[in-house]
Order: structure tokens, then C-alpha cells, then sequence
């Protein structure tokens, strides 16, 4: 059972909330933990008085998720502040990150798919996807075979070749995956994406050009707003948290309640 300050969230809302963290290493448990954490954020909405006609949250229904995430975002706007990025620390950014700000780059790569369908036992497949990325790790060699054998892509018939691609191509999660390192071989450990866990080999980067500052300031920009408001959301959590009584949820590592 979850419980927030004596509130019940009920199994069935649990129950819809792992359909949206099918990629989550365990997915009940990173659906408790959203829940609990958009309940405090309702809950902390009754005591700022920002729920219609003033009502605490136990007397408020809503109608869907949209007008949660519409309270939850005016919780976070009066009470969470993020400062600016200045133009200096933009700058230090683009200078220590020069991967991040180059156009035309390509990879050529190759991956197993170990796709995850409904009624899948998340758990189980992760494992045994961990214990085929050591194999590999060991043995390069054997990957297009073990494409063959195992992907659930289309592009196991083909020994798990994926072409050449560039940035923004792939889903997120696997375009990190991909471009958020340098290294070539097998990747040393697995992209989880909405498909499901995925073992990588990039077998050559094709260099591209370094974009100049000017024109991906904003971009920096954006991004450092977003990891420090990704801190100060965290912490904010942690501070609502530590007052509260929950029980069926783990919150640590928490961060935004506007999860999925």
C-alpha cells in the first residue's frame, strides 16, 4: 500500500503509472516513487492555498493528469527558484564539451534489442541483457552473431547493423547512449529506452564540425538552466519529503514530480 501524510494512492493508479516507466530498471518502484512525490506536490498545493476555492487536497477531485501537472507546476513556481546561467559559465561549458557542439558527425553502430512487451518481467530481461553485454565485453567478435541469435530489432537478420547516423536520429535515450562518449567497441553498459534495453557497438565516428559559440548559446544556456533546476527540484523534494510520512515508496535519488 502507498500512503502519503495518511492518504491512500490507489493500486490501480500504480498499476497505470509502470506503463510509463517500462524503461525504469524496476518500474513499480519508480512508479511509487513518481506518485508519491505528485501527491506531496498536491498536498503542499491544499497548504499554499493554490486548489479551487482554497480546499485542502483531500477534498479535491481532479479530473485528469493535465490539471495535476497545472497545480503541480504553480507549487514549483512559487516556491522553486533557479537562477540564470551567466554568460561566462556558457562559455566554460562549450570549452570543457566540444562533443556536444559539433555538426555532421556520424557513427556507424550496431545493437541487440531485448525488447520489452507487454507482460514482460522487466527484472528478468534486464538481467539476462546484463549477462550478454559481459559476454560481449569479453568477446567482440561474437556481437553480429548475437544479433542474429537474440535482437528483437529487424536489424538482427543483419547482424544487428544500424548504419550510419547522425545526432537526433535515434530515440534520446539511445542518441546519449551513442554520442554522450567517445569510445568505439561495445559500449560498457545498456541503453534503456522505450523499446526496451539495448547492448551498443560502435564500430567508427566520422568526425564533424565544431559549431562556433555564438551559435549555440542559447543552447547551453538552456541546458545548464536545466540541470540546475533539475538540483534545486531534487532538493526541494527532499525537503518535502523529509516531513512527511510515506510509507510504500522510496524516495531517494527523487527528482521532478512532473515525471512522464
Amino acid at each position: 500500500m502507498l500512503m502519503v501524510n495518511g492518504a491512500t494512492v490507489p493500486e490501480d493508479a500504480i498499476a497505470r503509472e509502470m506503463a510509463l516507466h517500462a524503461e525504469a530498471p524496476d518500474p513499480e518502484a519508480a512508479a511509487r516513487r513518481t506518485l508519491a512525490i505528485r501527491e506531496l506536490m498536491l498536498q503542499r498545493a491544499g497548504e499554499l492555498g493554490l486548489l479551487e476555492n482554497g480546499l485542502p487536497r483531500a477534498r479535491v477531485t481532479f479530473a485528469g493528469r493535465a490539471q495535476e501537472d497545472d497545480v503541480i507546476g504553480q507549487v514549483l513556481d512559487s516556491e522553486v527558484t533557479t537562477p540564470k546561467p551567466t554568460v561566462d559559465e556558457c562559455r566554460r561549458h562549450y570549452e570543457t564539451h566540444p562533443e556536444r557542439f559539433t555538426s555532421g558527425g556520424l557513427v556507424e553502430a550496431r545493437h541487440i534489442l531485448f525488447a520489452i512487451m507487454p507482460g514482460t518481467p522487466v527484472m528478468a530481461l534486464r538481467e539476462h541483457a546484463e549477462h550478454v553485454l559481459a559476454e560481449l565485453k569479453a568477446a567482440p567478435g561474437e556481437f553480429a552473431a548475437r544479433a542474429q541469435e537474440l535482437s528483437n530489432c529487424p536489424s538482427g537478420q543483419h547482424g544487428g547493423n544500424l548504419g550510419q547516423f547522425g545526432r537526433g536520429e535515434m530515440v534520446p535515450e539511445f542518441d546519449q547512449a551513442v554520442f554522450g562518449t567517445p569510445a568505439t567497441g561495445v559500449l560498457p553498459t545498456l541503453a534503456a529506452t522505450r523499446y526496451g534495453f539495448h547492448i551498443i557497438a560502435v564500430e567508427r565516428r566520422i568526425p564533424g564540425q565544431r559549431l562556433p559559440f555564438d551559435a549555440v548559446a542559447d543552447r547551453v544556456a538552456e541546458y545548464l538552466a536545466a540541470r540546475v533546476e533539475e538540483r534545486a527540484l531534487k532538493q526541494y523534494v527532499e525537503v518535502l519529503a523529509g516531513r512527511a510520512d510515506i510509507a510504500g515508496a522510496d524516495l531517494a535519488g527523487a527528482a521532478s514530480p512532473l515525471v512522464q
